[in-house]
């Protein structure tokens, strides 16, 4: 038993255990949503999210240690964003067709994303704070969170929510886009992209090349938009 106990309190010391760890939790998480016929109920990243956490808990091992030893697959993040542009260049005479519509879609997404998030913190009696660190939910993790930070929120807070919505988009997405009737895959991926970022790409991608292209474009162009309107809408009206 002291033996078992000296080679976790090594391994968990070790950064390559946390790497290998995320990397294990996210192969798990995708080979029971591959089983369970892709649903989306049942979404890899949050799995993989819960086994981690359960370990990490567990184990009593602080963030700060795990995240060091994980912080590679974070840096992967960039790469990983700048490769959405290969389904997009495929399919980009259908973007360009539907340039207008793409727009329109886009800024009202934007807009009632914000909105919506500010207006029920309001509702239910949030503070300035909390409003600054809700507005950008919907945006890709790293621009939520330079824009939290530059408006005086929390941008550990706007982390946290970013992930939820990314998730909850991803599960829920497809659901309302089948119960509204939106049929056109274009149509869907800026849904998925406006609303719920790159984990809602992801899912986009893995069900259709049309649909990932779409929801990646949109996702980066609600970044950019969210980026430069909410702090100017925030200054004008507050």
């Amino acid at each position: 038993m002291s033996d078992l106990s000296s080679l976790w309190v090594y391994l968990s010391a070790s950064p390559l255990f946390h790497l290998t760890l995320t990397l294990v939790a996210y192969l798990l998480g995708l080979t029971l949503y591959q089983k369970a016929g892709m649903t989306p109920l049942l979404n890899p990243v949050l799995l993989a999210i819960l086994i981690v956490v359960a370990v990490l808990a567990l184990s009593g091992t602080p963030y700060e240690r795990y995240f060091d030893g994980a912080k590679f697959v974070h840096f992967l993040l960039g790469p990983a964003t700048v490769a959405l542009a290969i389904p997009l260049y495929r399919q980009f005479d259908k973007v360009r067709r539907s340039g207008l519509a793409l727009m329109v879609s886009l800024l009202s997404g934007s807009f009632v994303a914000a909105s919506t998030a500010v207006l029920i913190a309001w509702a239910l009696g949030g503070s300035e704070q909390s409003f600054l660190s809700l507005a950008p939910k919907s945006v890709t993790a790293p621009v939520a969170m330079g824009i939290t930070k530059e408006l005086g929120g929390l941008p550990s807070l706007t982390a946290v929510l970013v992930i939820t919505t990314g998730i909850i988009g991803a599960i829920l997405g497809p659901y309302v886009l089948n119960f509204v009737g939106v049929k056109s895959w274009a149509a869907r991926g800026v849904a998925m992209g406006t609303a719920s970022h790159g984990i809602g790409t992801a899912r986009a991608l893995q069900v259709n090349e049309e649909a990932g292209a779409f929801s990646g474009l949109a996702m980066g162009l609600n970044a950019l938009a969210t980026a430069i309107l909410l702090p100017l809408i925030w200054f004008w009206l507050f």
